[in-house]
């Protein structure tokens, strides 16, 4: 500073200069200046903007745009494929052999068991009993009733073991009817899904009952579900459109025989009704549980049939006896 230089103007030109720049001088602080927007590199999917506070809508990228988005394939309404059908048009199921060797039953194609041949004699004296009832009808000849006096007896146990051992006899086919509606387990013991049957026919008049039946991977065999549950069965079973579609399940094939697995006589009163419907009864009796009283009642519930047989089971054997079966585990060991 000299003695030229105007009065308004404080400090060397380096101080002033500093103070215009921000240099910061020693002592003092540096004026703060005002701050600007920061713009940032953009990116691939944003654009940069001056305004912080605004954040624009992202540019579509060539994936999404509109214009360039490919048509999604169309989906069906549902997931599930349609069921296999069989050559004359009915679903067609696959039994679960492996579930039936779990439960202990007969396994289809299976080498001979002890079960096999006591099954190979109960069905034998079925077939000579169905002879005998076909002198007086024909076609309830062809209809056998597997029931038991109470739960738990083993009916279903009986009805499966002795569909699969007649399917495997020369001149006949099986249908294996659910007919315990209140508590069915044909299909679900077969490991087969669910699906309408006999009660769906009998309660709706549009319904043919032959379209309902599935045909199995098993030859000779196939089965009818139980169907939709209904409060009306013993109502429905009844009725004279039952007898005509149980005549019906018969006589449409001659060489068919019908096994119904029903419910049993002392706890559901649809058992009674099924009786009046076939030639023979399979009652089943545990050896360890039914007692003589509830036979006796079971035998009077289900007296509109005149042929009732007795099947005992759960019957104990001496370890080490000999049983039916041994004979062909003896001709495989040589």
């Amino acid at each position: 500073m000299n003695e030229s230089t105007p009065r308004k103007f404080k400090g060397s030109l380096l101080e002033r200069a500093a103070e215009r720049r921000a240099f910061g001088v020693p002592g003092e602080i540096a004026p703060v200046e005002k701050p600007q927007a920061r713009v940032k590199p953009a990116e691939p999917d944003s654009v940069a903007t001056a305004n912080p506070e605004e954040t624009p809508a992202p540019i579509p990228t060539e994936r999404e745009a509109p214009a360039q988005r490919k048509p999604e394939p169309v989906r069906e309404a549902t997931s599930r494929t349609a069921p296999a059908r069989s050559a004359s048009g009915r679903r067609m199921v696959t039994v679960d052999r492996d579930l039936l060797a779990r439960k202990g039953m007969l396994v289809p194609g299976a080498p001979v068991s002890a079960l096999a041949e006591e099954m190979r004699l109960v069905k034998r004296q079925l077939l000579i009993t169905a002879n005998t009832v076909a002198a007086a009808d024909a076609q309830r000849a062809r209809m056998i009733l597997v029931g038991s006096a109470k739960p738990d007896d083993g009916k279903t146990f009986c009805a499966i073991n002795l569909a699969v051992s007649m399917a495997a006899e020369q001149d006949v086919e099986i249908l294996l009817v659910d007919a315990d509606f209140a508590k069915p387990d044909i299909l679900a013991t077969l490991g087969v899904e669910e699906g309408p049957g006999l009660l769906d026919a009998l309660g709706d008049p549009a319904i043919d009952v032959e379209a309902l039946i599935c045909d199995t991977d098993v030859p000779n065999l196939s089965i009818l579900p139980a169907g939709t549950k209904s409060d009306s069965d013993t109502e429905l079973l009844a009725s004279g459109r039952a007898r005509a579609i149980l005549d019906r399940l018969a006589a449409a094939n001659p060489r068919r025989v019908v096994i119904f697995d029903s419910p049993p006589a002392l706890a559901a009163s649809s058992a009674s009704v099924l009786a009046m419907h076939v030639g023979q009864i399979m009652l089943v009796v545990r050896a360890d549980s039914t007692s003589e009283s509830e036979l006796r009642e079971a035998v009077q519930m289900l007296d509109r049939c005149d042929h009732i047989q007795l099947v005992l089971n759960g019957v104990t054997f001496t370890p080490g006896g000999k049983r039916f079966g041994s004979y062909y585990d003896q001709e495989s060991r040589k």
